[in-house]
């Protein structure tokens, strides 16, 4: 079983309160749109990492993560990428290889959202935890945390950090 607490869009801001969350999960996978690399050093040090870089990192960033990182949890397939989209609205860049290999997670930040949605299609489960970091449009800052138990994907909450 495995407490993840899953953020994006952080642009360069890492606090206390995310630092906080950081703490009481046991990995913390990052959608992307780091900014400063203090921010992925800093969730390091504390805790086992997963990442990939978003439109705004810079050549740091994209030789220290990948553009898609696939991976297993437990039993759950995961891909994490910044910009994917939404079922019935995915890129045009992953939608053909997740029509022919679906994750069972399918995880991206980028449009500052937050939005958890099945898609009946490619039978998998979408997240987008919205934004944490202060630059963007966003009101709330929002992450997202959630259970890997086996194959099952459970206890997901909601967590907003407050306004930016």
């Amino acid at each position: 079983m495995k407490n993840i607490l899953l953020l994006s869009d952080t642009h360069s801001h890492i606090d206390d309160t995310i630092l906080k969350y950081v703490n009481q999960a046991d990995e913390v996978w990052h959608a992307g749109d780091i900014g400063n690399l203090v921010v992925t050093d800093t969730l390091k040090k504390l805790k086992p990492l997963r990442a990939v870089y978003g439109n705004i990192d810079d050549d740091k960033a994209r030789m220290e993560f990948p553009l898609n990182n696939r991976f297993m949890c437990e039993g759950v397939a995961v891909w994490i990428t910044h910009i994917g989209g939404y079922p019935g609205k995915y890129n045009a860049n992953v939608r053909e290889e997740l029509a022919a290999n679906p994750p069972k997670l399918f995880i991206c930040g980028h449009s500052h959202i937050l939005k958890v949605m099945f898609d009946k299609k490619n039978n998998l489960l979408h997240m987008n935890p919205g934004a944490c970091g202060k630059s963007g449009f966003h009101q709330v800052r929002t992450m997202l945390r959630f259970v890997i138990d086996g194959d099952k994907i459970k206890d997901l909450e909601i967590i907003e950090i407050g306004k930016k």
